[in-house]
């Protein structure tokens, strides 16, 4: 018998009189509760090891997502205790977001016994306060998980600019599409600069309101508005001494694009409030998935801002531009999330490499990665199967809409030979046409 406390939430009279007998068996104490009600209150009389957390109850609290509800407040209540979600098969979707918030793992109803053991134990194993390798990570917010440079000309290209140019205080502009890693890019240069040591600022231009961006990025003093209780040190200031990082630069109304250069250029910042010019000492870098040029033909952005942080300009190519590196960063997500959700899947195989490898990845790089995140917290063998990686099909269609039909044709086809495993009978069938039709098309397009 191990010795571990676990307590149960779950709404079922029928599932709480079968796990009381089954966990009984196996664990030093087991405790059942019928509602999260009163969850908190049950912790704290019976501290429990692990938590096996139902997720739908008939509460009036997030109904249908109770089982989120309560990861969250748990982790962020008893951060020690490990929470397993109890999930019917339909609500996989929420059980896999319940792993992303911090449970240890979940169990499918029906359940198999031996399973649903193993996960208990292995959860119960995780001593409290330990620091171990499924521990959550933590990144401080000037810490990133560095760039992954591939193999790829283009990536090899930025990474020779950026070791010549991180160490200056050059201005520097990344463009690229969304989900290439500009966040990333940027905080490379500035883990590469002399600043490294002073403090990087990040500021998502576009999440700011109109009325907000003066007072957010330049501060304001006490009384300069009708909220303003005490003085606001901004942005700017904030970053005295080491990187301001402008992400989304292109948001920004064209109003304040004319303050924002004033700054710019004299290096001091005045407070909305005040007249007093403040020096700042920072090192700019901007970034922003429009086309600068275009908006400044167009009028929609200043010419002369867009010189300004221009110095130095490194765009970050698609990751279809760089299609070789698909599977290294895929392996790259694979050996991390397998350690974050405790998971025995340490390759890919030949079919689900097929896979990746044929889509477009409109997302670039942070679809790959979240594709990958489900795709491991789905695995159960060694091996990472097609049948574990979803891709949405709102997203193929959104990444083949730029080719041409053949083009599109060829890629629809390679996706579901890689689904089907190859099986000519059920590829046929999915894509709706014969099999003679699909031998034409497979030698058409040399599959």
């Amino acid at each position: 018998m191990k010795k571990a406390r676990i307590l149960v939430v779950d709404d079922n009279q029928g599932i709480r009189n079968a796990l009381k007998l089954l966990l009984s068996a196996h664990f030093e104490q087991v405790e059942i509760i019928a509602s999260p009600k009163t969850l908190v209150s049950a912790i704290n009389s019976f501290m429990p090891d692990v938590v096996l957390l139902d997720m739908n109850f008939y509460t009036d609290i997030n109904t249908g997502n109770e089982g989120l509800y309560w990861t969250t407040e748990l982790k962020r209540m008893f951060p020690d205790i490990q929470v397993v979600l109890f999930t019917a098969y339909a609500d996989i979707a929420l059980a896999v977001e319940g792993m992303k918030r911090g449970a240890f793992d979940f169990i499918v109803k029906p359940w198999d016994n031996t399973k649903l053991i193993e996960t208990l134990i292995a959860a119960s194993s995780i001593k409290k306060g330990g620091n171990t390798a499924t521990t959550r990570e933590t990144l401080s917010p000037n810490r990133t998980e560095g760039v992954f440079w591939g193999t790829s000309s283009a990536m090899l290209q930025i990474k020779q600019t950026l070791l010549k140019v991180a160490p200056t205080d050059a201005t520097i502009l990344i463009t690229g599409e969304n989900g290439t890693g500009k966040d990333v890019l940027a905080h490379e240069i500035h883990a590469q600069s002399s600043r490294r040591n002073r403090k990087m600022v990040c500021v998502d231009a576009g999440a700011i309101t109109d009325t907000l961006f003066e007072s957010e990025v330049f501060g304001h003093v006490k009384g300069a508005f009708t909220d303003a209780h005490t003085d606001h040190v901004g942005k700017f200031e904030q970053a005295n001494g080491g990187t301001l990082f402008l992400d989304e630069i292109g948001n920004i109304p064209l109003h304040l694009q004319a303050k924002l250069l004033r700054v710019i250029q004299n290096r001091t910042v005045t407070r909305v409030g005040s007249d007093k010019q403040i020096p700042v000492d920072i090192r700019l870098i901007c970034a922003t998935n429009m086309d600068l040029e275009k908006m400044v033909l167009e009028g929609k952005f200043r010419e002369d801002l867009y010189y300004r942080i221009n110095t130095l300009h490194l765009h970050l190519p698609a990751l279809r531009d760089r299609a070789d590196d698909i599977l290294s960063l895929s392996e790259q997500f694979l050996k991390k999330y397998a350690e974050k959700y405790h998971r025995s899947v340490s390759s890919i195989s030949q079919e689900a490499a097929l896979l990746l490898k044929s889509h477009c990845w409109n997302g670039n790089v942070r679809e790959l990665q979240n594709v990958i995140e489900k795709a491991v917290i789905m695995s159960e063998g060694n091996e990472l199967l097609t049948a574990d990686i979803t891709i949405e099909a709102k997203m193929r269609a959104q990444a083949v809409s730029a080719t041409t039909l053949d083009e599109a044709e060829e890629q629809t086809i390679r996706n579901t030979m890689a689904r089907c495993g190859a099986n000519l009978s059920m590829v046929a069938r999915e894509l709706g046409i014969s099999r003679p039709t699909l031998y034409s098309k497979l030698k058409k397009y040399g599959i």
